[in-house]
C-alpha cells in the first residue's frame, strides 16, 4: 500500500512540473514589465513570488 500512495505523489508531482514552469515563466514576463514601468512594488512582489516557485521546483526535481 506504501508503495501505491508514493506512486500516486509521484504522478501528481510530474503533473505539477509543467505547471510550475508555466507559473514562473509568467511571473518573469510580470517582473520584466515591472522593471521597465519602474514599479518597485510590483518588483518585489514578484521577485517573492519568484522565489517560492524556485522552492517548489527544487522539492519537485529533488525527489527524482
Amino acid at each position: 500500500m506504501k508503495f501505491v500512495i508514493e506512486d500516486l505523489r509521484k504522478d501528481i508531482d510530474r503533473k505539477r512540473l509543467p505547471v510550475i514552469r508555466i507559473e514562473i515563466d509568467y511571473e518573469l514576463m510580470t517582473l520584466y514589465d515591472a522593471i521597465q514601468a519602474n514599479d518597485s512594488v510590483q518588483i518585489i512582489k514578484s521577485k517573492e513570488k519568484l522565489k517560492q516557485l524556485r522552492l517548489q521546483l527544487m522539492e519537485l526535481t529533488a525527489g527524482e
